[in-house]
């Protein structure tokens, strides 16, 4: 059995808005987490995510193939990244000794180390996992797709873990509207992970930002699609990968909780980035 550190505790606010994209709600909350140290005052934060059972996909409809059928998963807990992987974590572990591939260890466009990491591919996003994996001792991996949703979501079966939809004050997306909220800012690149409020588990940044890789094999639709929260690797398309999430660049539809999009493994974009998972 992995063993983690002995676990922390922080505060934050959890925010809820109408369809305007109005604050309707502002509570505090609390999570879990542990931290690792990756050496040169470099830090990656890893918070517990309690287990349960969700509804994955979507029911709406006007969405297509690639979020149908929505379907029960139950997953057990586990700990995944507060923020997604930064450009001074990336470098962190880009200079620790290669496995399967060397690492560029300054692949961003938008430079600035408390900005997420981007421009890296699935490959890189996996041996970034192996090498922290081989520094700490622990398994690092990236989410499975259900992983991912479930812990978007946060508990809430609304379009954004925010409510029904989602603002430039709360998110960084191209600022277009999505319900009847006004339009807002367009800030035409990535911004310092936890500029905006956390879901309910304590996460950050899972709207919008940079769009994160999954670990499955891409496929087209949910049909007979697993139900444990494991990563699917049967069948499907091996060649390109889920990511989720959105983006700056991107208006806020695929920004939410249940959009996906497939990427070549080896693609390599200023608006792809991923964020970890421990143990599993």
């Amino acid at each position: 059995m992995m063993t983690t550190p002995p676990l922390q505790v922080f505060e934050f606010d959890v925010v809820t808005v109408d369809t305007r994209g109005r604050e309707t709600e502002r509570r505090g909350s609390q999570a879990r987490y542990f931290t690792e140290d990756l050496g040169s005052g470099v830090t990656i934060d890893v918070i517990a995510i309690p287990g349960g059972e969700f509804v994955m996909g979507s029911t709406q409809g006007d969405v297509g193939a690639y979020e149908r059928p929505a379907h029960k998963v139950t997953l057990e807990p586990f700990f995944m990244g507060k923020y997604q992987v930064t450009q001074a974590q990336w470098r962190a572990v880009a200079v620790l000794p290669q496995i399967n591939r060397h690492l560029d260890t300054e692949p961003s466009c938008f430079k600035d180390p408390s900005r997420p990491v981007e421009q890296v591919s699935w490959y890189d996003a996996v041996e970034f996992c192996e090498r922290l994996s081989r520094k700490t001792g622990r398994e690092y991996r990236l989410p499975s797709e259900a992983e991912w949703e479930y812990a978007c979501r946060g508990g809430m079966n609304t379009q954004f873990y925010f409510g029904e939809t989602i603002t430039t004050d709360l998110a960084n997306y191209n600022g277009d509207c999505y319900d009847s909220e006004p339009e807002g800012e367009d800030r035409q690149e990535t911004t310092t992970v936890g500029s905006f409020p956390a879901n309910a588990f304590g996460l950050y940044d899972m709207h919008g930002n940079v769009w994160e890789w999954c670990a499955d094999f891409w496929h087209h639709e949910y049909t007979n699609a697993l139900t444990d929260g494991s990563a699917w690797l049967i069948g499907g398309d091996k060649l390109n990968r889920p990511a989720r999430g959105g983006s700056w660049l991107n208006d806020p539809k695929y920004c939410r909780s249940a959009c996906r999009r497939p990427n070549e493994l080896d693609s390599k974009y200023n608006c792809l980035g991923f964020r970890v998972v421990c143990g599993g």
